[in-house]
């Protein structure tokens, strides 16, 4: 069911699916994106969980107020959760997402139970992009677009140190050789973080789903996942 709270002075849109009885699970998707990008991740974790997942303000249904820094944005997570009356979730994070969810584990711990972190961004300086060019794409606001690439290209140095302060239990999933991004130095700087690459590019949970589901299943259910490299 779509609903939609009112956090942070701002219209949060989100996906609500499961049993509100059950353990929290939040998704949150990354940039450009919205909701819609967890179909057929969210039927599958509400069998177990009351999966939540939004849309970060700038996308979707959620409202463009214009103020794009990223702790921001873990802010209104933890306004969606004090608006539902929850304490802990289970959070999952993909690129942009992934950098909110774990801004928000380093920063409120105690309101993660569990951390997925999907293909992230590394909180190092990212060379050679290519500059943005704005298309007619209404879906989300291109202000966004410009302040999350600043943050990306040079992040915040308090980033590194934070991501060694993050207490949850942690699942890093690469996208591998074909991703951008690296993952892998996430991963090191979280302690304990488990790191495992599927080899499917920067949309893991699109194209290698099942394997995506596999290693995030068992992590959540307590057990490794499956060590070193998974082929879709």
């Amino acid at each position: 069911m779509i609903r939609e709270a009112h956090v942070n002075g701002i219209k949060l849109g989100y996906r609500e699916e499961g049993d509100p009885s059950a353990p929290a699970l939040l998704l949150i998707h990354g940039r450009t994106a919205d909701h819609n990008d967890w179909n057929g991740i969210t039927q599958h974790f509400a069998a177990r969980y009351h999966v939540l997942a939004l849309d970060l303000r700038g996308h979707g249904a959620s409202d463009r107020p214009g103020e794009y820094a990223l702790p921001v944005m873990a802010g209104d997570v933890v306004g969606l959760l004090d608006h539902l009356g929850i304490e802990r979730a289970t959070v999952v994070g993909h690129s942009l997402g992934g950098v909110v969810a774990y801004l928000l584990a380093m920063s409120r711990p105690e309101r993660v139970e569990r951390l997925v972190l999907e293909d992230p961004p590394q909180p190092y300086p990212l060379a050679n992009r290519a500059p943005l060019v704005e298309d007619g794409s209404t879906r989300f606001d291109w202000r966004m677009m410009h302040d999350t690439e600043r943050e990306l290209v040079d992040p915040d140095p308090a980033w590194r140190e934070g991501l060694a302060r993050i207490t949850a239990p942690t699942l890093v999933v690469s996208g591998g050789a074909a991703s951008p991004l690296r993952a892998q130095d996430v991963a090191a700087l979280i302690p304990g973080a488990e790191l495992v690459t599927i080899e499917a590019g920067h949309l893991v949970h699109v194209n290698a789903r099942r394997a995506f589901l596999r290693v995030v299943d068992d992590f959540l259910n307590g057990s490794p996942a499956a060590a070193g490299s998974s082929n879709a």
